[in-house]
Parts: C-alpha cells; structure tokens; sequence
C-alpha cells in the first residue's frame, strides 16, 4: 500500500472512530487518546492526521455538510426540480435522511457544534441561503418556512433523543410534510397550475 492510500485510510479510520465514540459516549468523552484507542491506532498516528481533537471536529462537520449537499443534489436531480416547491422537499428530505442514519451522519454534526459552537456561524450562513431559496419558490412562504422547521424539529429532537414518537408517526409525519396536497396554498397553486395547463392542451 503506498503513503497515500495509507494515509488516507488512517484518516478515514479516525473519522469512523470519532464518530463512535461521540455516538456512544457523547462529544465530551471525545479526546485524541479516545479516538487512538477505539481506532486501534497510536496516539502518533492521530496526531500525525489531526494534531488537536477541534481538527477532527472541524473535520467531522465538513464531512456531514457534504453528505447533507450530496444527498439534496440527489434529490433533486431525482424527483425533479420542476415539481412545486423543490428546495423544500429536498430540505424536508434532509431532515428525514439525518434521522436515518445517526451512527454516521446526525451524531458528527451535534457533536462537532456542541464542542465547538463557533463552527454554527458558517452553518447559519448556509441555512439563511436555503431558508430564502425556499421562501422564495413558495407560493405561502410562512407556511414553507413552518413546515420546513417542523421537519427540523423532529429531527432534532429524534437526534437528541427525546422526541417521545415512533418509527411509524415520524415516517407519517415527515410524509404528510413533503405532501403539498395537503397544504391549503400549496394543493392550491397546485390545482391551479394543473388546471392552466390542461386548458393549454384543450
């Protein structure tokens, strides 16, 4: 195996570990001789990728936004960004996926902001843009803003675990979020956009 593949695959499994120990133990316990230890590495061989526990934080969140941006250019590459409010339904989508996923994904992206709150200020950059192209798309922008951080809210407390639903209400839930058909102004435009274009064809 050559430096850089062996290289890389230290690094990755830093990562995997970090995010065990976060996962399991919380971000307080996530210290460089926690992460060697879980990783099966020496303290060295962490140092030498990440020489403080706030670069492999650092580290964790970049990882997770990029999930997070793949994952929404996904969507909308495969549902369509011609649908009706396609920034929303990528963001709810977001919200459901994180969820899904929480040894991976939503536990680096809470343990990397609780041990280092100053990396929120990006994030909230990156929100305020998403939060506008939504409520930009929408026909009732309040009401796309309320479902979106509604979608948030399940997710976050899912993610803290104290949201008291099942598997079933928040899969029912995250549902009923993504249906416009059943948002008055959204099933409006809706039908009425349908309507306009069946006259085109009549």
């Amino acid at each position: 195996m050559d430096n850089v593949s062996r290289s890389e695959r230290s690094r990755n499994a830093i990562i995997q570990a970090a995010l065990a120990i976060i996962a399991r133990d919380g971000p307080g316990r996530l210290t460089l001789d926690a992460i060697a230890r879980e990783g099966g590495l020496s303290k060295g061989g962490v140092m030498h990728q990440f020489r403080t526990k706030e670069a492999v934080l650092k580290t964790l969140l970049e990882n997770q936004v990029e999930f997070f941006e793949n994952f929404s250019r996904d969507y909308l590459a495969s549902a369509g960004a011609d649908g009706k409010e396609p920034q929303l339904a990528a963001q709810i989508a977001v919200q459901r996926k994180a969820i899904s996923e929480p040894h991976s994904v939503a536990f680096g992206l809470l343990g990397a902001l609780a041990e280092n709150p100053a990396l929120l200020s990006g994030l909230r950059e990156t929100d305020a843009g998403k939060v506008e192209a939504i409520r930009a798309e929408a026909t009732d922008p309040d009401l796309a803003t309320l479902r979106l951080f509604a979608a948030k809210g399940l997710a976050l407390s899912t993610m803290m675990g104290i949201c008291s639903l099942s598997e079933a209400d928040l899969e029912r839930l995250f549902d009923r979020l993504l249906d416009n058909t059943q948002w008055p102004a959204a099933a409006k435009e809706h039908s009425t956009g349908r309507r306009v274009a069946n006259k085109k064809t009549d």
